[in-house]
């Protein structure tokens, strides 16, 4: 899953969550507070100092609300790439995130080197459409430089009335000019799960995110598909998890299990007790053992990590494609009594072979680059081990996605297969079929 993201949002719209949640629905006020040692006083007179000297000084008036707010999102941000102290609108956006509905652009944004940059365009959403990609800089926002903004500062400028425009000034490597884009604001309907048959027996689903409503649709999906070879099982089956940011924890956790007949998911540690979770496999295969290929990238993290981990882990899957972005912790969301949240990582998550792959990544089983870049999602390289901050470990010869054959109407696009178009998963494809020879050959 160069240094990236200083820290990530999970605030849906233009920075969509991009990484695993656990949502604790556990009040803070419900829990005892736990302290080791004494309070440090003499650091909370030197806090107070430095506080009564800025709202009396200050060239500026300052409320002491707002001042304690900054105090609190600089204490958080400290800690890791990952937490982060929401306010009231931030947490409602979050909610909003995770449910596959919200305002905005559609991107998913983090800091690299304190710029604010493009981590994803999500799929069928203005800012894909408007050509945004992943790596993209954005250095002003509606005219305004950025480089003083921090992360929820530049999501709360991004955020909007659909069918307004804003103004993003970008910085793309290769381009010795910025370019200019302007983007009218939508109502962002996401639909996670995508599926093709690409050959008769042969099925494909496209995982972008991990959602609330994802593992049912990819039931769905899974359904359509048998539907499409006539109703006939399908003989193996493709799960492409590249450029999947992650998501809600729980998602990833029943899409292994759609798989996996028996066995551990995924475990996590961490210093409460709440933190620790193991989560264990139940009876039925959804594919009754058919071969299975996971597609992974740099841009699959979390959620994603944890599906890729355990079915590799178990032998369930062959995975293939690039080594994924390698964020192996949990964010756990605290509601706060002032109607904000506190984004916090509890824990670190571990594959059912005791790996943790923070900062590590999930290593495929057969690497496989793509050559170009294709029309599902752009590829990015990065990983978690370069944030600042991170926890330590405890195309093809494709065509243009968008080529056309003219026959005398613009309107009639033909598209070349899918398959054909990216280099990956005519890979994937391949191994697919071998396995299912193997697999047939196995059971004479």
């Amino acid at each position: 899953m160069t240094t990236w993201i200083r820290k990530a949002s999970n605030l849906g719209i233009a920075a969509f969550f991009g990484f695993a949640i656990a949502i604790a629905i556990n009040a803070m006020a419900e829990r005892p507070a736990e302290t080791n040692g004494d309070i440090p006083l003499e650091q909370l007179r030197t806090y107070s100092d430095v506080l009564d000297r800025v709202r009396s000084d200050y060239v500026d008036d300052i409320s002491e609300g707002e001042l304690i707010e900054n105090s609190i999102r600089g204490m958080i941000s400290e800690l890791d790439p990952h937490s982060g102290y929401l306010d009231d609108e931030e947490f409602k956006s979050l909610r909003e995130s995770t449910s596959g509905e919200f305002g905005g652009l559609g991107i998913q944004v983090g800091m690299k080197d304190n710029v604010l940059t493009i981590i994803a365009p999500i799929d069928d959403t203005p800012a894909k459409k408007a050509g945004l990609e992943a790596g993209d800089k954005i250095i002003r926002i509606d005219g305004d430089l950025t480089q003083d903004m921090d992360l929820e500062a530049a999501v709360k400028r991004m955020r909007g009335k659909p069918d307004t425009d804003i103004e993003l000034t970008i910085a793309r490597e290769g381009e010795k000019k910025p370019l200019e884009f302007t983007i009218t604001r939508a109502i962002i309907k996401t639909e996670s799960v995508k599926h093709e048959l690409l050959e008769p027996g042969m099925g494909y689903i496209r995982v972008s995110q991990f959602q609330s409503r994802t593992v049912e649709q990819m039931h769905d999906a899974l359904d359509a598909l048998v539907e499409e070879n006539d109703d006939k099982p399908l003989k193996g089956l493709v799960l492409d998890l590249r450029n999947n940011p992650g998501g809600v924890l729980d998602g990833s956790v029943e899409m292994v299990d759609a798989f996996l007949e028996k066995g551990q998911i995924v475990y996590t540690k961490g210093r409460v007790a709440d933190a620790k979770m193991s989560f264990e496999a139940s009876d039925g295969d959804r594919i009754d053992g058919a071969p299975l290929v996971v597609l992974v990238n740099g841009g699959s993290a979390s959620a994603s990590e944890i599906v890729a981990g355990a079915l590799q882990d178990s032998g369930r899957a062959l995975v293939i494609g690039e080594k994924t972005f390698g964020k192996g912790s949990v964010q756990s969301i605290m509601p706060l009594s002032n109607g904000g949240a506190l984004r916090l990582t509890t824990a670190r998550y571990y594959t059912p072979s005791g790996r943790s792959i923070q900062a590590e990544g999930i290593k495929p089983d057969v690497t496989v680059h793509q050559l170009k870049v294709s029309d599902i999602e752009e590829v990015f390289s990065i990983s978690e081990a370069s944030l600042a901050g991170h926890l330590t470990n405890g195309d093809s010869d494709m065509t243009d996605a968008k080529k056309s054959a003219e026959k005398g109407d613009e309107d009639d696009e033909v598209r070349e297969p899918l398959v054909i178009r990216d280099y990956q998963l005519y890979e994937a494809l391949n191994m697919l079929k071998g396995m299912v020879i193997v697999s047939k050959n196995t059971r004479r």
